[in-house]
């Protein structure tokens, strides 16, 4: 198989998982990550759908990470911000009708669950190697300009964006928290397997 190939299945499969597992966590009521609270926030005050605002302000941040890195923008990144958004309003329209935990057991599961389909999504996303969402895309900025760990670089992003989401009204919550906390190493562990089975597919395909 060819490689492009294996990058765009790569790709296509991380945003779909992505996508899922934000619209799980926004399903459970325990709070979003950090940069989905905000969108939700944006959605509460000013209307329009949580992945009409993943465009907009992954837009912003394009504009961010090429400023940073002191290059033209990564205008690819913004069809990822495009798909996303498209996922998360597909998945938010699909599930919001079944899947509506009351308790809170239910709740954690649904969160768990959420965050471990998004860490998925976001180390397959990586593995491609084609246009990250820009968020991710400025996780890796932070840190590379930084020295710093994926889960610290992480974890310091979030904070702002948590800053922001509480302005706007978004859905803030423990599970805001325990995703702040636990992400990143989550996506670091699935990125190691990932790039381990992408390997392994190399020998295969030689």
């Amino acid at each position: 198989m060819k490689r492009i190939y294996i990058r765009a299945l790569y790709y296509f499969t991380g945003i779909i998982l992505l996508t899922f597992g934000i619209a799980l966590t926004i399903q459970s009521k325990l709070g979003t990550s950090p940069f989905d609270a905000l969108l939700v926030g944006l959605y509460r005050t000013y209307g329009l759908t949580i992945g009409s605002w993943e465009i907009v302000v992954g837009l912003s941040m394009i504009v961010f990470n090429s400023v940073a890195e002191k290059r033209r923008p990564e205008m690819i990144a913004l069809a990822t911000s495009f798909l996303t958004g498209l996922g998360i309003d597909f998945w938010m329209f699909t599930i919001r009708s079944w899947l509506d935990p009351e308790t809170v057991l239910l709740q954690y599961i649904v969160l768990i669950l959420g965050i471990l389909f998004s860490g998925l999504g976001i180390a397959i996303n990586l593995q491609a190697d084609f246009a990250p969402n820009p968020f991710d895309r400025m996780m890796l900025v932070v840190r590379d300009l930084t020295g710093w760990s994926v889960t610290f670089s992480r974890a310091l992003i979030s904070i702002v964006l948590v800053i922001l989401a509480l302005i706007f009204g978004g859905s803030i919550g423990i599970g805001t928290i325990l995703i702040a906390l636990f992400s990143g190493a989550i996506i670091h562990q699935f990125m190691n397997r990932i790039h381990r089975l992408d390997k392994n597919l190399l020998l295969i395909d030689h």
